[in-house]
């Protein structure tokens, strides 16, 4: 339909075009007329067209005789949900469904349907999603909720780490879900990690930067919270730099610095 409507609008500015400029070439009202009609136009059809399609889910919890239907956000902007649900076993309040606010990463209640006495619920329900935030929209609380991130984040915390922490606490405050080890509780993690670390310039007890894996691939120098984001963000394959890699290539560029006789 986006599409459908971008072409149908580049029709109509082409054909209004052609009648302001054939008609009347030399009227400067009328050019002026032609501009202001080609943005309104232009804005009118194409803001829609590149409207963004968001995914919500719907989750649903029960309690005594009511049943509570939730949008669960797991997009990183806000947006306007509202449901229409049909179905028997329940009633519901009349009138047309109101948008209700789901801010990012966020579950909020939608609807609550009141389960008739003696029967199972059996519904189907429509969603109106935008990201067209209305000021009319209904406000609820709403709970936070953890977000797979990009790539699978798992943290390695070394014993001598200085940057664990910068990494961490901000990790925490975000919405993405992580998994973490501390290498010196966990002696069978470290025993798998010092095979990898075995002739690395730097040796796994000395490493001042955790040892980060994202979506399996090892990554030893990432030193921020920043750092980390941009490397979950990036796109197509990436190679990191095993340890074993980056002492070949230490050495490879001690050999190119050394004096040629």
């Amino acid at each position: 339909m986006c599409a459908l409507k971008k072409k149908v609008a580049l029709f109509m500015l082409h054909g209004l075009a052609n009648y302001y400029y054939i008609g009347t070439p030399k009227n400067p009202e009328m050019k002026k007329n032609l501009y202001l009609s080609l943005a309104l136009l232009f804005a009118l059809f194409s803001a829609p067209a590149f409207a963004q399609d968001y995914k919500v889910d719907v989750e649903e919890e029960r309690k005594a005789n009511r049943l509570f239907l939730y949008a669960v956000n797991k997009n990183l902007v806000d947006l306007d949900v509202a449901i229409k649900v049909t179905g028997t076993g329940f009633r519901q309040r009349k009138g047309v469904p109101r948008k209700v606010r789901v801010p990012a990463t966020s579950r909020v209640n939608l609807i609550s349907l009141i389960v008739e006495r003696g029967k199972q619920p059996v519904y189907e329900y429509e969603l109106d999603v935008t990201d067209s935030l209305s000021r009319r929209v209904i406000k609820k609380d709403f709970e936070l909720i953890k977000i797979d991130p990009k790539k699978a984040i798992t943290l390695y915390i070394t014993e001598k780490c200085k940057t664990c922490d910068s990494i961490v606490a901000p990790l925490d405050k975000s919405p993405f879900k992580y998994k973490t080890y501390n290498i010196s509780e966990n002696e069978g993690v470290k025993k798998q990690l010092e095979k990898a670390f075995i002739g690395a310039s730097i040796p796994l007890a000395e490493m001042e930067n955790p040892v980060v894996m994202l979506d399996g691939k090892m990554y030893i120098h990432i030193d921020s919270y920043d750092a980390l984001m941009m490397r979950v963000d990036e796109e197509g394959e990436v190679k990191p730099l095993a340890p074993k890699e980056e002492k070949k290539k230490n050495d490879e560029k001690q050999d190119e610095e050394k004096p040629k006789y």
